[in-house]
């Protein structure tokens, strides 16, 4: 919306970060802002942030020391959002009289000679393209190459996304700054005796199996699912156990297919609210996360911080993140089950698994993660590393 020029305090830089690319339901990108904008606000840096009108109320809540300016009706479409990426945000930033912008997914303005950083979440499209689909591959695959060629910095958030672009895209990938998530200690952390009960109330039985995640083709459920019922069938330290997914629905249609056979030995809970993941990530006898790829791996340091014993693959990013403080499988089904199996008999080594899940995800914070995107701000705007 129209309005005067931001005030700027003496000393002080402004940085411009478009939020006009959230999904509604505040996944993907929802989730890394959600927690990033509020470490941010309060510091040296005046902190303004372009929103959809529905996303006003959500940022000042969150937020109170930054300012929302919402954008019209044409960013609520994505080919409009694009336009006004392109047209409406240069125009805003020479308005308020912003020293850098930030794009926090992928796609950059072009006509503007303010400094752009640009965050590049993954690098999947490109080293599993069977994952996406076509369109979707395509687009990302091309503002990939655009950020990297035309922002001031790119932000990836593991070596192994650096890596990955570095290996399709070439050296330029490499000057990407490694910045890494944080873990949100208000909403993870090691259940209570209270909230364990109530998630075993809610699951039906007092050992499950937890998966927590948008069940879409990369993060390997049907292959979970399988390989879970494998080892049931044959371990007896998982025949009264369940197989809990909870998490948005996506679109692996096979997985609503395979719940439905499996006679109630796997149940699919939905969306859950922020305040029950303790007790069902905490309270689970493990966690699996067979994922085939992620550009960073936020649900295993989530479940971590839960004090989880996780189960997860060494590919990409996962391995980055768990350390020695999380197991791991290969994500074929058979792989899973006897991996299953081993960590459901050997509760020593699950319990080891809990305590150093704790310790490895306490260095994981969203103060430390502002602070480098501070630097990668300054950088954009000298020229200079800081």
């Amino acid at each position: 919306m129209p309005g005067p020029t931001l005030p700027r305090s003496s000393g002080r830089h402004t940085v411009l970060v478009d939020a006009t690319s959230l999904p509604a339901n505040l996944g993907g990108v929802g989730r890394y802002l959600e927690k990033l904008i509020p470490e941010l606000a309060g510091t040296d840096w005046n902190v303004v942030v372009a929103v959809q009108p529905r996303d006003v109320d959500w940022l000042e809540r969150i937020a109170p020391d930054t300012r929302p300016i919402v954008v019209g009706r044409l960013a609520a479409s994505r080919p409009g959002r694009l336009v006004w990426e392109q047209a409406g945000l240069p125009a805003l930033a020479r308005r308020i009289g912003a020293d850098v912008i930030h794009s926090p997914h992928y796609t950059m303005p072009l006509l503007t000679r303010r400094p752009v950083v640009v965050t590049l979440h993954d690098a999947t499209f490109f080293s599993h393209p069977e994952l996406h689909g076509r369109l979707k591959r395509r687009f990302f695959r091309a503002w990939s190459r655009v950020a990297l060629r035309r922002a001031s910095a790119c932000l990836v958030p593991s070596e192994a996304t650096r890596d990955e672009l570095e290996r399709y895209l070439g050296a330029r990938a490499r000057s990407c700054r490694v910045i890494p998530h944080g873990v949100d200690r208000d909403d993870f952390f090691p259940p209570t005796d209270d909230a364990r009960s109530a998630a075993e109330r809610l699951v039906g039985v007092s050992t499950w199996i937890m998966f927590l995640g948008t069940i879409e083709p990369r993060k390997n459920v049907p292959a979970l699912i399988r390989g879970y019922l494998a080892a049931r069938s044959s371990s007896d330290s998982l025949h009264e156990s369940r197989l809990v997914l909870a998490g948005g629905a996506g679109w692996d249609d096979s997985v609503e297919r395979l719940v439905n056979a499996s006679g109630g030995r796997v149940v699919r809970l939905g969306y859950v609210e922020k305040s029950q993941l303790p007790g069902l990530l905490g309270g689970a006898a493990l966690v699996a996360y067979p994922s085939l790829g992620e550009g960073f791996g936020l649900p295993v340091l989530e479940a971590m911080a839960c004090g989880a014993a996780v189960l997860t693959t060494r590919l990409l990013a996962l391995p980055e993140v768990g350390g020695d403080a999380v197991a791991y499988t290969e994500p074929d089904p058979e792989s899973i089950a006897a991996a299953l199996t081993a960590l459901m008999a050997d509760e020593p080594r699950r319990q080891s698994l809990r305590q150093a899940a704790i310790t490895r995800a306490s260095s994981y914070t969203w103060a430390r993660a502002a602070s480098d995107h501070r630097a990668a701000f300054e950088f954009a705007r000298t020229g200079a590393a800081t």
